[in-house]
């Protein structure tokens, strides 16, 4: 079993956002795969992802209803196989919290998945318009579908 977590900042718009359509897409294709999310701040810890994240992603048929934030912890590496940050910032915070080089290895950027070495980040919708929850949506959507051809290959 391969177990995921993705990560950003509240953990209430791009790490549940990735969650969620991955643990659809792990369902869909059978796979044997757990996924989860948390953020690297404590601000939002116990709410539910941010409303326009929620319509965007259940428009397109992938609720995130269900998912509550939390904070990533030291835990968390024991725990995961696979850590993706959505952006340098929380990589950065994540990697100050490793206290391994095997628990460095097991963190990455998501976006470099699809697009690798380019160490692009997932721009952070939050205080932004409709448009970026879209575009996040887009990008996260295709960065998963990767992710699972590569769950399939034994890539992970």
């Amino acid at each position: 079993m391969t177990k995921i977590l993705m990560v950003c900042l509240g953990n209430i718009c791009r790490s549940p956002l990735a969650d969620g359509i991955l643990r659809s897409k792990v369902s869909r294709e059978g796979l044997n795969v757990i996924v989860d999310s948390a953020g690297t701040s404590a601000h939002h810890t116990g709410e539910a992802p941010d409303a326009r994240m929620r319509a965007v992603a259940s428009e397109r048929g992938f609720p995130l209803d269900t998912l509550r934030a939390r904070q990533f912890s030291t835990a968390d590496f024991s725990e995961f196989d696979v850590i993706f940050a959505m952006d340098d910032s929380n990589l950065r915070n994540i990697l100050k919290l490793a206290k391994s080089e095997e628990d460095k290895r097991k963190v990455h950027l998501f976006l470099n998945e699809l697009h690798p070495g380019s160490d692009r980040n997932v721009p952070d919708p939050y205080f932004g318009g409709q448009q970026g929850f879209i575009d996040v949506f887009t990008m996260v959507d295709q960065t998963t579908d990767r992710i699972i051809e590569k769950l399939k290959n034994g890539e992970y």
